[in-house]
């Protein structure tokens, strides 16, 4: 299995990005989609997180209201739409796939893509 993330890149505080993380060797709409992200210095932490149909989300307080998580099982992709970015987003994010959805919120994940790095300037 791989996942492949993408789309990261420098914006200032304010602007947006859509992160994509694309899946191979592995049907990506039986299993539970998320994105983390690590800041220099600091644990990888949870941001979003996907049910298998899309039907369900849960988001990181902190980025609640400003970030959506998506999927296009029919690509086998999943998305990180991120507005009002802020510097304190600056990190590398990284997707995850897991078989169970409270399992992969708590960092319990099948899979780990490569990170994509998100730097906000201020």
């Amino acid at each position: 299995v791989q996942l492949q993330a993408s789309g990261g890149g420098l914006v200032q505080a304010g602007g947006s990005l859509r992160l994509s993380c694309a899946a191979s060797g592995r049907t990506l709409s039986n299993y539970v989609m998320g994105w983390f992200r690590q800041a220099p210095g600091k644990e990888r932490e949870f941001v979003a997180a996907i049910s298998w149909s899309g039907g369900r989300t849960t988001y990181a307080d902190s980025v609640k209201g400003r970030f959506t998580i998506s999927r296009d099982n029919a690509k086998n992709t999943m998305y990180l739409q991120m507005n009002s970015l802020k510097p304190e987003d600056t990190a590398v994010y990284y997707c995850a796939q897991g078989d169970a959805y409270l399992r992969l919120i708590n960092s319990l994940v099948d899979y780990w893509g490569q990170g994509t790095q998100v730097t906000v300037s201020s």
